[in-house]
């Protein structure tokens, strides 16, 4: 818990920046912009507002003493295909059969899954297209579509869409030779679309490739982190620090063009990342793999926390306050598409709301704290490239102080008080017997709804070798 009372007091000092000029204002609060930056594989521990100390990011630091910073955030996925489609259809990703990353289609039909998320289900981006609202989308998209080599998002809601999945052209934004000044190019499309409509009503989400390995930063910053890495020579910290900092600074490049186009007051900014961190034990990540969970047990894949928890940050001048550390509201990624309609003040369909799993949290993004009443449910059919203590059973549910993990047979059954645990070290399970029973039942019923598929063999398994033999592949 002592990350966590960091956190508090980092960003209440922060809030001291803020001026006096910067409070809401309720004649601006109608209406409002939305911008989503989302971040690629970045812990929860790693930005320094949420306490991090080996290396600052002082614009999302900014941001968050600006604005609200959350503790408990979760995404719906533990990778980020799975994430994303909750984020914009606010349906957990298992049900479109989103179980893993969207890979060949050789790959995708032997895990059960479609090679592109389903176009017909609503999204955010159509709901509020439909409203008035311009809509657009920069960079890693990770979704499919129908037709790749149609240049459009089109058919998900999107008036615009630049770099989809970082490529544009000739250029992938993914060879090592462009990721020094991939941000930043994807900074500069954002910039560019956001003055072609800072007089109308946008919801622009801008979704990064940065830090998903592999990374090669700037060569004049990774020398700013050398540390006793002899010359000639590289450290995964030099390779991560350098790229989690070079993100930041081009986000605040972005902040400074918004207030330049007067589009600070109004616009509700998020920040978050669609899942943990990457595990070096990855061949990709094998000279960039050191993010940070911070305190929390698990990484990218895994469902215990340090895998689905990552920051979230809200900044909205015109309608909430600055220098709010909320430790206290869960949100998970299936809140987001009716926390957003909400604040646009944009109606959801009768007919859609019987398959929204998320619910609004409205009232925390205007800073005022918020108990959700709906469970948040995961599922992970494959194993976990990690240490094994890393390694998660195929189910959770978070419900209140409460998470539950278990496999689908009912072994591994593992109970934690996140609010007194938040690294899941003390299982409860044993001395929790009604509790685990209740919990269990609720897990079960909604695995129950989901659509059938295969399961990895080494799913919820923690005994296997480390690392993982060939015959797991």
């Amino acid at each position: 818990m002592s990350r966590l009372v960091d956190v508090c007091v980092l960003v209440s000092a922060l809030a001291g920046l803020v001026a006096k000029g910067d409070q809401p204002n309720s004649s601006l609060a109608t209406r409002p912009n939305f911008l989503f930056i989302l971040a690629d594989d970045l812990g929860w521990g790693d930005l320094s507002c949420y306490g991090n100390q080996q290396f600052r990011t002082p614009a999302l630091d900014r941001l968050a003493a600006e604005g609200i910073l959350f503790t408990q955030y979760y995404q719906a996925g533990s990778v980020c295909s799975p994430s994303r489609a909750a984020l914009l259809t606010s349906r957990y990703p298992a049900e479109l059969r989103l179980h893993g990353h969207l890979a060949t289609p050789e790959q995708n039909a032997a895990r059960g899954m479609p090679n592109f998320m389903d176009p017909s289900v609503p999204t955010l981006a159509q709901l509020l297209r439909q409203a008035g609202y311009r809509t657009i989308h920069i960079g890693k998209w990770h979704l499919g579509r129908p037709d790749p080599k149609v240049p459009s998002l089109e058919a998900y809601g999107f008036d615009t869409a630049r770099w989809i999945d970082c490529q544009e052209g000739e250029r992938n934004l993914w060879r090592l030779e462009e990721r020094p000044r991939a941000t930043a190019i994807l900074v500069d499309a954002t910039i560019e679309a956001l003055r072609q409509v800072q007089d109308q009503p946008f919801y622009c989400q801008l979704w990064l490739h940065d830090p998903h390995a592999p990374l090669n930063p700037p060569a004049e910053l990774m020398e700013k982190f050398r540390r006793q890495t002899p010359q000639r020579f590289t450290s995964p910290f030099m390779v991560y620090a350098a790229t989690v900092v070079e993100m930041d600074r081009q986000i605040g490049r972005l902040f400074q063009a918004m207030d330049q186009m007067g589009l600070r007051d109004n616009t509700v900014v998020i920040f978050s990342s669609d899942n943990g961190p990457e595990d070096i034990q990855i061949a990709n990540a094998a000279w960039s793999g050191v993010g940070s969970a911070g305190p929390l047990r698990g990484r990218k894949r895994s469902l215990y926390e340090g895998g689905i928890r990552v920051p979230f940050i809200v900044r909205w001048p015109a309608g909430a306050p600055a220098g709010i550390v909320d430790t206290s509201t869960v949100i998970g990624g299936v809140d987001f598409l009716p926390t957003v309609c909400e604040l646009a003040g944009v109606p959801i369909p009768e007919e859609m709301k019987a398959t929204l799993r998320g619910e609004s949290m409205a009232e925390a993004f205007r800073g005022k704290p918020q108990e959700r009443q709906k469970p948040l449910f995961w599922e992970w059919r494959f194993r976990v490239f990690n240490h094994p203590w890393n390694r998660c059973p195929i189910l959770a549910i978070r419900e209140g102080p409460w998470k539950l993990l278990m496999n689908p047979d009912g072994s591994r059954m593992e109970l934690y008080n996140i609010l007194e645990d938040p690294g899941e070290q003390n299982n409860l399970a044993p001395y929790r017997p009604e509790l685990v029973e209740k919990l269990s039942q609720q897990l079960l019923d909604w695995q129950r709804t989901l659509p059938a598929g295969p399961v990895e063999p080494a799913a919820g398994r923690n005994d296997y070798p480390w690392p993982s033999p060939k015959t797991m592949k």
